[in-house]
């Protein structure tokens, strides 16, 4: 059922991930484009995966954790399905620093909250700390894509990882705050000025998962406000929601575009 997956794509929202399965299915001209892609994890509710050909299309939740989690599920199945070959991207959304909202960032490098390319994980009761990079030939090619689209706004930066949504993002809006507007406006300054562009929370542990399993990582997010402005999102429903179809517009045209340079398509 798996044997033939070349491309894996995750992202937090079970109904955003549905979408993208049903979006490739009709970029791939598949047969059963039209129809309502079935849930293959809908025995467990911890996440959702579909699949359109070549294309696996999966949740993760929210946060390290829960990618973690996913991702070791989703390794394991690619082993056991002797997959070769595969891709894996994440496709998000994100808070922008100093970038217009709707912005799409290609990660060159994700790093941690001290803007540190390197993930920390307690094993067995001591801290491994594992590389964070990505592949320089891959975000090549997504911003390659991107200016074929040119439909939007699409650069390369390094992407923050944290693992907090609140004060860990520097946002003065959560239940608890211990620092100032200024504070908050050096911090997000000092980001920048380490080559951060974009903000979201499961950068890191794929990076180092998909390194460490020699695996073709990326991750694609659009940002959704920019940090410097505020912590609130002010666009419309409708304008958000077009917003989150931007990465997967790029990617489809990556994956598109790289099947038919191997005769797949």
């Amino acid at each position: 059922m798996f044997g033939d997956v070349k491309f894996v794509c995750v992202g937090g929202s079970s109904r955003r991930m549905k979408a993208f399965a049903r979006f490739m299915a009709a970029e791939l001209g598949l047969p059963d484009a039209e129809a309502d892609p079935p849930n293959i994890c809908a025995g467990t509710d911890r996440y959702a995966m579909y699949k359109a050909g070549p294309v696996l299309s999966v949740s993760h939740g929210i946060g390290v954790p829960s990618i973690c989690v996913v991702l070791h599920e989703l390794l394991k199945l690619l082993h056991h399905a002797r997959c070769t070959d595969v891709t894996v991207i994440r496709i998000g959304t994100s808070g922008g620093i100093g970038l217009e909202p709707g912005t799409v960032v290609v990660t060159q490098q994700a790093v941690d909250g001290a803007f540190q390319p390197r993930f920390e994980q307690m094993i067995l009761g001591r801290p491994v700390v594992r590389g964070t990079e990505l592949d320089g030939g891959l975000v090549a090619e997504l911003l390659l894509c991107g200016r074929e689209l040119s439909q939007f706004e699409t650069v390369a930066g390094n992407t923050m990882c944290t693992m907090d949504f609140y004060e860990g993002q520097a946002r003065l809006d959560g239940a608890f705050c211990c620092f100032s507007e200024r504070d908050k406006q050096e911090y997000l300054a000092r980001a920048y000025e380490a080559g951060v562009r974009n903000i979201e929370m499961e950068a890191l542990v794929l990076a180092a998962m998909c390194k460490l399993g020699g695996l073709q990582a990326a991750v694609v997010c659009v940002t959704l406000l920019d940090r410097l402005q505020g912590d609130q999102l002010s666009g419309s429903h409708e304008l958000l929601e077009s917003f989150q179809q931007r990465p997967q517009r790029l990617v489809g045209l990556f994956i598109r575009k790289r099947l038919q340079a191997s005769g797949s398509v």
